[in-house]
């Protein structure tokens, strides 16, 4: 990894830092691993419905009961350990996640209520079961905070002051955004899934309420300001000593490469929510979709650091600088 970069470890970080990146990276590795193993173990329930043959049917359902068993037992596990942080947050106030608070407690709702009916499934040996979508779930909120971490340890204390006032108000402002989202989203899947049980589809209930709780999580919008501000950094970083007529054109570029990396997430999920809430969107895919918003936004930030371009066009006197290259 390149000294300066969005995802770089800073030289001068300190040992708790470090201890907590290692820590959510550990849990990170875990969950995807029980993830694709759950998603294997969730294949045969998968093609249950294309046989009708009675023989092959009753020895799927054996194999599904199995399964089910395997993944909850694989699924307990990154419940108690990979989602740690998100059960800590959800209880009480954590001092290392102070902006994930409105987070934690759609991110908790929506693994409670798919782990409880899927447990009980499993006991009975009858229903239907979530644990691949729990297990996306987790491994994916997590991929999404262990890149907002290391971009906002990449950002780096001495860069904060420097931008200090244009990144607060922008956290501050991405902050709000998520709250009133999470909010409302909360409102609108505990009115989708009554509709759903009273009027639609019992059955269908219960995809619909996860699926949305799944959505309600606003790990891209967490993501878009530390993102951009480890990008500006490193291309500080990568390129010569600065005049200020330079840091203030990167600066407003940063500031602008957030805004659209908040917004535009925030348009991704609402533009997906309607789906949801006429049960065209699994809680699987839900998962899947907020992964994809968040490594948009990912990509965005690092598609600005390595194309970013200081001074003029070559010719007129000074020589561009490019911050990938330099």
């Amino acid at each position: 990894m390149k000294p300066a970069s969005i995802f770089s470890i800073p030289s001068d970080l300190g040992v708790q830092e470090r201890l907590q990146r290692r820590h959510m990276l550990a849990r990170l590795g875990l969950a995807w691993l029980v993830m694709m193993q759950v998603m294997m173990f969730a294949f045969p329930g998968y093609l249950r419905a294309s046989y009708v043959d009675a023989e092959t049917v009753d020895t799927l359902d054996t194999a599904i009961i199995v399964m089910n068993w395997c993944s909850l037992l694989l699924t307990v596990p990154v419940l108690l350990y990979c989602a740690w942080p998100i059960w800590r947050g959800f209880v009480s106030r954590d001092p290392q996640d102070t902006h994930q608070q409105s987070m934690n407690w759609p991110i908790g709702l929506g693994i409670v209520v798919a782990f409880i009916p899927s447990a009980i499934a499993t006991f009975r040996q009858s229903g239907d079961v979530y644990f691949e979508s729990i297990a996306m779930f987790v491994a994916f909120v997590l991929t999404a905070r262990y890149l907002a971490l290391a971009a906002r340890q990449s950002g780096g204390t001495a860069f904060d002051q420097l931008f200090d006032q244009e990144f607060r108000l922008l956290a501050d402002t991405a902050d709000r955004i998520g709250l009133y989202f999470v909010s409302i989203q909360i409102a609108l899947s505990l009115v989708s899934a009554l509709v759903w049980y009273f009027y639609i589809d019992a059955e269908h209930a219960l995809p619909v309420l996860v699926a949305l709780f799944v959505m309600s999580c606003p790990c891209a919008m967490a993501m878009a300001v530390p993102s951009a501000q480890a990008a500006a950094r490193a291309i500080v970083l990568g390129s010569p000593p600065l005049c200020q007529q330079a840091l203030a054109g990167l600066r407003a570029q940063t500031v602008s490469v957030a805004r659209r990396s908040l917004y535009g997430s925030l348009l991704w999920h609402l533009l997906m929510i309607p789906f949801a809430m006429i049960g065209l969107v699994q809680p699987w895919l839900a998962a899947i979709t907020m992964l994809v918003s968040s490594l948009a936004v990912a990509f965005y930030a690092w598609h600005f650091y390595k194309n970013y371009t200081f001074g003029k066009p070559v010719g007129s006197g000074t020589i561009a600088v490019n911050s990938s290259s330099a």
